[in-house]
């Protein structure tokens, strides 16, 4: 029986990648100059922090064109919060992986109420979708590709 699954994954290889293209950035832009502003990737996420809010916002633009660049979906940035600390304004962005049940359960309700001939079932952090014909399955990941939703999605594992 033909299947696919619908994924939120992010390559952490190109996260890397574009952080270190916006560091880049950051490095040679002129009104940076002299400006304590940094760029930080940890395994949890990413720390951005400038002397200025506006500076800050500059510095999120530049993380969203390295993403934009390698691909990446600025969808997956998700803001943590801010933080002052001493002349230093910072924010911490979290990476967001995999579909949370939430989501998932709106995925699968979405699935219902097009009345397709498939059926979706959630697995953990993904959604199983299962039918008879490919052209139904296809049908559901054009669907799902207009829907707006919060999160990147990609399909994957798609078996005949």
């Amino acid at each position: 029986m033909p299947s696919f699954d619908i994924v939120s994954e992010i390559d952490m290889h190109e996260v890397t990648n574009a952080v270190d293209q916006a560091r880049k950035d950051l490095a040679t832009r002129w009104d940076f100059k002299n400006v304590e502003a940094n760029i930080e990737h940890d395994d949890k996420g990413i720390t951005i922090s400038a002397e200025q809010e506006f500076q800050l916002e500059q510095l999120m633009d530049m993380l969203r064109m390295a993403f934009a660049k390698r691909k990446i979906d600025a969808r997956a940035l998700a803001e943590d919060g801010d933080s002052k600390s001493g002349k230093l304004v910072k924010q911490h962005l979290l990476l967001k992986q995999g579909i949370e049940t939430d989501m998932a359960k709106k995925i699968v309700k979405m699935i219902k109420d097009a009345k397709l001939k498939v059926q979706a079932s959630i697995q953990g952090d993904k959604v199983r979708v299962t039918g008879k014909k490919r052209d139904d399955l296809q049908t559901a990941i054009a669907m799902l590709r207009e829907a707006e939703l919060d999160i990147p999605l990609q399909f994957n594992n798609f078996r005949d």
